[in-house]
This record gives structure tokens, C-alpha cells and sequence, in this order.
């Protein structure tokens, strides 16, 4: 429905409201019209006389204001709009909105906004529920102590800053199936209420948006575009790059604008979070965990000061991959390299666990125990670490479906 059509229709509905709510004109108690003052069977002869046609005329016109009011109060509690005036215009002594106009008004709104269009912040896309995040990281992303702090503490950080000096960029590290993905999917939908669905959130695959390495001038200008338009539409955004290692490293430089310090320009790119998802550093993560276990200490001791130090030395050393080639490790652009650990049986147990909730089906331990079975474990003396992570645990259970 577009806005040039709603006050036609809103004035009609308002007018209805006027005339049958309670609190409304009839309601008031105010002086009763001319015509019933009027006496004797000359008075009722005259039903369209001239005093009833003023008196008609003079309540149509106070609906007609007092309509307009309902009109200035909708726009202003929907877009925003008009709440000056609204505020600022003296009604006519003893009228105001009546209670039931109050009540649907609300109705009214808050089922106009549902559709994402407005909120008392402006903008209902956006929800921004750390909390939710927290509590779902905690409960669902399993084996990841490192990146559950990390990611909890530079989100919630970054969006508590009245003024931000850059976007927040994160650089998400280590073994396919780790949860790289299922993070990122779980950020943009506790602080978007639509999630990867939002206008407001852009997802980049490499090898399927920027396929041909000759067309990369091309696929700068699009991306530089993209990024522009969803930043001007949104007052808060979120862009993930899935396989950022495969990314050319020519695309890679032309984010540098968006990401660096600046002052706010004609469009500030401040509030905007980048997520970058990688392969790159799997090894060197997979090496440290396995080196704790192999010592006999806990991989909750492993912090994250002694492991992201090691995590940037390799992607700096490797010089033929076009991410660390790219200016967004050479200047510092990253604000937070996160490592996700490597997973072991028991994380895939709960994975399976999960896996079986997520369908509302029963499940017993013998059944999770035959879903890790089925994964394949690495190194090959320890058996410590599954392949794929968790990744293709929820296909799994299908064997066990009636």
C-alpha cells in the first residue's frame, strides 16, 4: 500500500472511528443540536431546515478536524512525521483524540509497521538483541569458547558506541564445518528481525558471485554499488563474505574505503559490519589444540592473545593467497581474527543432539553415538578431530527417521 493512497482511507476509517467510538463526538455531552430545540409540528415538518443544515454542517467540520488530528497523530507515530505540528497544534478547546481512536490507532500502526517500515528507532529492521545472541551461542555453537567471547564482547561493544570511528570487521578462521556459517547466520538474525532475509544484510559467496578473475573491474563497481545502496537504505548493516580467501585480490582492496577511518561523509559507512569467513589458518589452529590435548590440558585454556597471534603470522606468511595480499591485513582493517576450533566426538554428539531437536524427534544416546560414528576422525593416530566438523550431521539423521 503506498503512502499517497493512505489518507484517503485512513480520514474514511477515522471518520468511522469518530462516530461510533466511545469517547467520541457523540459521547461528549456537548449541547445538543438546534433541531431538537425546535417545537411543535411546524419544527418537524422542516427536517432539512435551515438551523439543521448548520448544525450538520458544523459537526461534518469538527470531524473533518478532529480527523486531521487523528492524521498528524498516525503520521508521526508511523514515519515519523509531522510530530511538531502535532505537538505544536492547539485543538479546540475540549476536543481530543477519544480513547477507542487512541486504541485503534495503535492497531492500526503497529500493523502497518509489521511490515518493517518504521519503529520508535526508525527503523523495525533492525533488532540488535544481544542478549538472544549471547544465550544462543552459548546453547547451540558448541566447542567455540573463543569465538563465543569474542564475537559477544566486539559486537556489543561496537553497537553500544554513540560514535563509532569505523565499521567492525571480523575475520572468522578454521576447518570447514566448524560453525563459521551458523555464526554468521545466527549475528543477522539477533540484530536483524528478518536475518540473511533483511534488506539491510548482503551475503557474498566467492566462487558464486565473482566467479572469472577477468571480470573483476566489473564485480568492483556492482559490489562498491551494492554496499553504497544498502548502507543509504539502512542505518545499520551487515555484509559476510563466505570464502574470503578465494576472493581476487583486486575486489579485497576495493573494500578498503568502507571499512577505513573517516570522518562522516555524504554516506557513512560507520555503522556498517563486515564478516569475512575463511579456511585460511585452519592448520595452525587445529596444530595448537592438538599440541593442549596432546599435553593433557584443556582446550578451555587455550586463550585468545597466544592463538590469534599464531592465526595472523600464518595468513601474513601466505604470500600467494590474495587475502593476505590485500589491504585488509597489510593496513589493519581487521578489528578481530575469531578461531573456531576444530570439533571432537563429543561436540559432534551434540551437534546430532541438535540436529534431532531442530526436527521435534526423540533420540537416545546409542543413536547420537552411531551419528558421530559415521564422521571421520583426524589425526590419524589420535582420532581427535572430525573432518567435517558438524557439517552434514543434520542429513545424517535421516537414517534414523521411520
Amino acid at each position: 500500500m503506498g503512502r499517497g493512497r493512505l489518507p484517503a482511507a485512513l480520514g474514511l476509517a477515522c471518520c468511522l472511528l469518530l462516530l461510533g467510538g466511545s469517547g467520541g463526538l457523540a459521547s461528549r455531552g456537548a449541547p445538543r443540536g438546534p433541531w431538537e430545540e425546535e417545537q411543535g409540528p411546524v419544527a418537524e415538518g422542516k427536517r432539512w431546515g435551515r438551523a439543521r443544515y448548520e448544525a450538520v454542517k458544523k459537526h461534518l467540520g469538527a470531524v473533518g478536524a478532529l480527523s486531521k488530528q487523528y492524521w498528524q497523530h498516525l503520521a508521526c507515530k508511523v514515519w515519523r512525521e509531522g510530530c511538531g505540528e502535532e505537538e505544536e497544534s492547539s485543538p479546540r478547546p475540549g476536543w481530543s483524540l477519544p480513547l477507542v481512536g487512541r486504541d485503534y490507532l495503535e492497531i492500526l500502526s503497529t500493523w502497518y509497521c509489521s511490515f518493517g517500515k518504521c519503529c520508535e528507532t526508525g527503523d523495525c529492521r533492525i533488532v540488535n538483541n544481544i542478549t538472544g545472541l549471547e544465550a544462543d551461542l552459548n546453547g547451540q555453537l558448541h566447542g567455540q569458547h573463543l569465538a563465543k567471547e569474542v564475537i559477544v564482547r566486539a559486537v556489543q561493544g561496537f553497537l553500544q558506541s554513540p560514535q563509532p570511528q569505523k565499521a567492525l570487521v571480523l575475520s572468522f578462521h578454521g576447518w570447514s564445518g566448524t560453525g563459521k556459517n551458523f555464526v554468521a547466520r545466527m549475528v543477522a538474525s539477533h540484530l536483524f528481525r528478518d536475518g540473511l532475509k533483511s534488506e539491510c544484510v548482503r551475503v557474498f559467496i566467492s566462487l558464486f558471485h565473482f566467479p572469472h578473475h577477468n571480470y573483476v573491474d566489473s564485480y568492483k563497481a556492482q559490489l562498491k554499488k551494492q554496499i553504497s545502496e544498502t548502507v543509504q537504505l539502512c542505518k545499520q548493516s551487515l555484509f559476510i563474505f563466505d570464502e574470503a580467501e578465494k576472493l581476487p585480490v583486486g575486489l579485497l582492496d576495493a573494500l578498503k574505503p568502507f571499512m577505513a577511518r573517516s570522518d562522516k561523509g555524504q554516506v557513512d559507512y560507520r555503522r556498517s559490519i563486515f564478516l569475512f569467513l575463511s579456511n585460511l589458518g585452519g592448520n595452525t589452529i587445529n596444530e595448537v589444540a592438538l599440541d593442549f590435548w596432546r599435553a593433557g590440558r584443556a582446550r578451555e585454556e587455550i586463550s585468545m592473545e597466544f592463538l590469534e597471534q599464531r592465526l595472523r603470522l600464518e595468513l601474513l606468511e601466505a604470500a600467494e593467497n590474495s587475502y593476505a595480499r590485500s589491504h585488509l591485513l597489510q593496513e589493519n582493517l581487521i578489528d578481530f581474527f575469531v578461531p573456531f576450533l576444530p570439533l571432537e566426538y563429543h561436540h559432534v554428539k551434540l551437534c546430532a543432539r541438535d540436529a534431532f531437536l531442530a526436527r521435534g524427534l526423540p533420540y537416545t544416546d546409542a543413536a547420537l553415538n552411531e551419528v558421530a560414528g559415521m564422521m571421520v576422525f583426524v589425526p590419524k593416530e589420535e582420532k581427535l578431530f572430525s573432518a567435517q566438523g558438524c557439517k552434514s550431521v543434520s542429513q545424517r539423521i535421516s537414517y534414523f527417521l521411520p
